[in-house]
């Protein structure tokens, strides 16, 4: 049995750093001082095999929670995972089978290893506990809520106003989350803002079945790279938890200078002291943000990675975009032999992914060949073995006849 930490620094931190809101704080707090081993809850939806940054904002908590010596439960929504969680969705989400959303809890399982000491960490499937109930339990777990209740969240209110269906299903959703805390006896529940309503039904059904209720602590949904919307993989402005270093690496360095102190506070491990250093700096004109960045940069990397692929990558980023040079590895790709026009070998080395954006690289000078741009993209050129093409800053190519 570990032995529970009760440091009042290490609670106000874990309660207040990249914390949205805390119910109820005093509750939790008391907990935590109370040198009690709480079992604390975390619920995945495994709909998408791959993590991303903003889904390790969440795994950090956890991992507080987890270094102060309370037990961490991972409940793999399999059973769940086929109706599909309606937060955030404007419409019902296609079904999931089961064997795609037990390879999907595999792989999300591996990445979250990446933060959370799994040795540590209690792996649930709710189908344990659902799979087994006949209709006569389900019926009793219904008459818990109202329909008024579940219809006030605000994507199933907005639908209704929209004459948009809702799937009996999707309105059961929350109410299986809710049951996962009663199963497992959870004390608190941790989630991004959008799962506030799932986890607060948790909270709700342990009331009413004469249980402790949980308490629930939110933390923020992550900007993605384009700084204006949630990271999201839909939105093509992530990094991925598995991705390589210098992708990583480059995607980190890409990011609008205003998130750079929130990426610090949610993704790293850096000091009450050193953000509040991090945040003068922002502060100062005679310092440029790219230093801070490429701290942020290395120190995620090193986190998903090591410091010496961090080191590589950072090399590799300023050989290619400080110093114009070329990476060290490019993917080599066919073409035949001969004279071709610019914009169509764009094309066809799926360097442009249209004639008009070719023309539109080669017009606005983001077109190089063997490290000479290109300013007409009606230039017709030889065909070389090992040519190196750029295409923006970040697409090269190495032909091969």
């Amino acid at each position: 049995m570990p032995k529970i930490k009760t440091d009042e620094n290490k609670i106000k931190e874990l309660l207040t750093r990249g914390v949205e809101e805390v119910i109820v704080k005093k509750e939790l707090e008391e907990k935590l001082k109370s040198g009690k081993s709480l079992i604390i809850k975390l619920g995945i939806d495994p709909s998408r095999p791959d993590l991303h940054l903003g889904h390790s904002v969440v795994l950090k908590k956890l991992k507080e929670f987890q270094n102060l010596g309370h037990h961490i439960i991972l409940i793999i929504g399999d059973f769940t995972g086929m109706i599909g969680d309606p937060s955030g969705k404007s419409k019902t989400r296609p079904a999931l089978s089961k064997e795609e959303v037990l390879k999907n809890a595999k792989t999300y399982f591996n990445q979250a290893g990446k933060i959370l000491d799994l040795k540590k960490t209690e792996v649930r499937y709710n189908s344990a506990w659902f799979s087994a109930m006949g209709w006569e339990d389900i019926l009793k777990l219904l008459s818990k809520f109202t329909a008024a209740r579940i219809l006030e969240r605000d994507e199933f209110s907005k639908r209704l106003k929209s004459g948009v269906d809702i799937a009996i299903s999707e309105i059961m959703y929350p109410i299986m989350q809710a049951y996962d805390s009663v199963e497992i006896k959870a004390d608190a529940e941790i989630g991004g803002t959008d799962q506030k309503f799932n986890m607060l039904a948790g909270r709700e059904l342990q009331k009413k079945m004469n249980m402790p209720p949980q308490n629930v602590l939110t933390v923020p949904l992550l900007i993605g790279l384009d700084g204006a919307q949630k990271m999201s993989k839909s939105l093509d402005n992530y990094i991925g938890v598995n991705e390589n270093a210098n992708s990583m690496f480059g995607k980190i360095m890409s990011i609008p200078d205003s998130l750079i102190l929130n990426y610090f506070t949610l993704l790293t491990d850096a000091s009450e002291k050193e953000l509040e250093k991090i945040k003068e700096n922002l502060k100062n004109p005679k310092l440029n943000p790219r230093d801070a960045k490429a701290r942020l940069a290395k120190e995620i990397v090193t986190m998903y990675h090591s410091a010496n692929e961090a080191a590589k990558a950072e090399k590799e980023f300023n050989t290619i975009f400080r110093d114009k040079g070329i990476p060290s590895e490019i993917e080599e790709k066919k073409v035949e032999s001969g004279r071709w026009k610019v914009a169509e070998l764009l094309v066809e080395l799926k360097l442009a992914p249209s004639k008009n954006e070719a023309k539109r690289l080669v017009e606005s000078k983001a077109v190089e060949i063997d490290g000479k741009i290109i300013t007409d993209w009606k230039t017709a050129i030889e065909i070389k073995n090992g040519m190196a093409l750029r295409a923006g800053k970040r697409r090269f190519a190495k032909i091969i006849i």
